[in-house]
């Protein structure tokens, strides 16, 4: 038996295939630009709730919403999901 087992493909929730969140994040790129906001990469950019949904973040509030380039999203999720698996 193989000694890990993969993880199932992650399904993006219904909610970030909206015509809502579409909107949003359409109008957000166009007022703040197509870069990251920590970095200035144009990298594979993405907005990204500051305050996670699950953790009680504004669903569709632009100042709940930061462009993040590919390693600025993966790094504060995984922070994220961290600081939930602590309870903090």
């Amino acid at each position: 038996m193989p000694s890990r087992v993969a993880a199932a493909p992650k399904q993006a929730e219904s909610f970030y295939q909206s015509r809502e969140w579409r909107v949003l994040c359409a109008e957000i790129k166009r007022e703040r630009g197509k870069a990251c906001e920590r970095c200035g990469s144009t990298d594979r950019v993405i907005a990204d709730h500051i305050i996670e949904r699950k953790d009680g973040g504004a669903d569709l509030d632009k100042r709940n919403v930061e462009l993040l380039c590919h390693r600025h999203h993966a790094e504060k999720t995984a922070a994220a999901r961290a600081a939930r698996a602590k309870g903090v």
